[in-house]
């Protein structure tokens, strides 16, 4: 059984996303917090698999509880909410998040997102997908990889000075700039020619060289750094 906490300020919206999921036999719903606070202190005592986190919350807010919860390697975090603003996108990625749904999404959808997020996939909202491909090939959302930003390219005459990405293998960059491309394991695994089990290690390894806490993260700290593969 995948096990799931609902954190929302908003007692009705965490009962309907307790009926949408617990339609799914695989999916039972452990507890329900009402606040950020709530949901880490939760989220410790009930060790879930998933937690689906809402960002707009009283006190502690979703984007600081998902980076606790990340940090503490409680749970993976996929954050719910009702705005897709570029601040919220780019902040639960930034902090650990796995995944990112506008609650418009169907609810096959949102079981589809907990069940591939608890199977160690990514998922995106189709909402946002389009921008954070862009910001990981270098086109900007967030407001960052101007010229004066994060990203910003290193004059010709720069020394060169080494990055969490040298330590990847030739075939770990192959799967980083899958990665950026968000790309699923199955996805890199067609790409680079070998069993999803192996895609699947390689991700992990990648992920711990780099320091990152989700592929999302992945993808993003590529983008900043101008990865080529």
């Amino acid at each position: 059984m995948i096990r799931v906490l609902l954190a929302d300020d908003h007692a009705m919206i965490r009962a309907g996303l307790r009926l949408m999921l617990e339609t799914a036999p695989a999916i039972t719903v452990v507890g329900e917090a009402g606040d950020g606070a709530e949901a880490v202190r939760l989220a410790r005592r009930l060790a879930p698999d998933v937690v689906l986190m809402d960002v707009r919350m009283p006190g502690t807010d979703g984007i600081e509880a998902t980076r606790r919860i990340v940090a503490e390697r409680l749970a993976e975090v996929i954050v719910l909410t009702t705005f897709d603003l570029d601040e919220y996108v780019f902040g639960a990625i930034r902090a650990g998040a796995a995944g990112f749904l506008v609650k418009t999404a169907e609810a096959s959808a949102v079981v589809t997102a907990v069940e591939r997020v608890a199977a160690g996939e990514g998922m995106l909202s189709p909402e946002v997908t389009r921008r954070v491909l862009r910001a990981a090939a270098g086109g900007g959302g967030d407001g960052e990889g101007t010229e004066t930003g994060v990203g910003a390219p290193v004059p010709a005459s720069a020394p060169r000075t080494a990055t969490p990405f040298d330590e990847l293998t030739p075939r770990e960059r192959a799967v980083l700039g899958c990665l950026a491309e968000g790309l699923s394991n199955q996805r890199i695994a067609e790409r680079l020619v070998i069993e999803e089990t192996t895609a699947k290690t390689h991700v992990s390894r990648v992920l711990a060289k780099l320091g990152c806490s989700s592929r999302l993260q992945a993808a993003m700290l590529a983008r900043d750094a101008r990865f080529e593969a």
